[in-house]
């Protein structure tokens, strides 16, 4: 899958439930994320197997992509998971390198997202092009995300978005798309994307209920996504 820039993709992230997921054929969803990373979400790769063939039943065509979020995996990590469940995307939260995001998406054959952690109160050493720039033409787009400083990411908080806005300016200058993550939910998702307008937006606990991903919620997002 080629992702196009100039339309909010939709992703949601954290699917653990087989039956859930059936639930959400109906919505137009580009991406669903499974966690393999330290998690309350986390998945193990037979589980993952399981929900991708749910995937490859969707209604609503084309069939939203499977991503698997990794921090710092091992390499002997992600071929085997990738030998029982046939992720598309492999999203990396953690200090990975640009030649191990390169590899990634080279030899393994899929599309590869690169998260970076946002601290309100954080100073960056380097400039954003400068952070940046070495990922170029080895990752297929980028993610925010609210720093966590337990799992990197997932935190269920909001970052301050006018933030985002020089990695906007990066992504547009090098046609590499970014996505929205931390904090969302149907409430607050319409005026990011009117706002700042990113390309995609992921969404998580903002679709839970008591720990769980919640078939109303899912559809109020979608909707609200997709009108703004």
């Amino acid at each position: 899958m080629t992702i196009q820039r100039g339309k909010p993709l939709l992703k949601i992230c954290g699917l653990q439930d087989v039956e859930v997921l059936k639930s959400m054929k109906h919505l137009t969803v580009d991406f669903i994320g499974f966690v393999f990373a330290k998690s309350r979400r986390q998945v193990s790769a037979d589980h993952a197997a399981q929900l991708c063939k749910v995937l490859s039943e969707w209604e609503v065509a084309p069939s939203p992509k499977s991503a698997g979020v990794f921090v710092n995996p091992e390499w002997e990590e992600l071929t085997a998971i990738l030998d029982q469940a046939p992720l598309d995307v492999i999203q990396l939260h953690g200090q990975e390198s640009p030649e191990f995001c390169h590899k990634v998406r080279a030899e393994l054959g899929v599309q590869v997202f690169k998260a970076f952690s946002i601290h309100d109160n954080q100073t960056p050493n380097i400039s954003v092009h400068d952070q940046l720039n070495p990922y170029k033409g080895k990752v297929d787009a980028i993610l925010l995300d609210t720093y966590d400083g337990v799992y990197g990411g997932g935190s269920g908080k909001t970052f301050a978005w006018d933030k985002s806005l020089p990695y906007q300016q990066w992504a547009e200058d090098t046609g590499i798309p970014l996505f929205v993550a931390g904090g969302l939910d149907a409430d607050n998702v319409t005026e990011l994307v009117r706002r700042y307008a990113p390309d995609g937006v992921d969404v998580s606990s903002g679709v839970e209920t008591d720990g769980h991903k919640d078939i109303i919620k899912m559809t109020a997002f979608v909707e609200r996504v997709k009108k703004a």
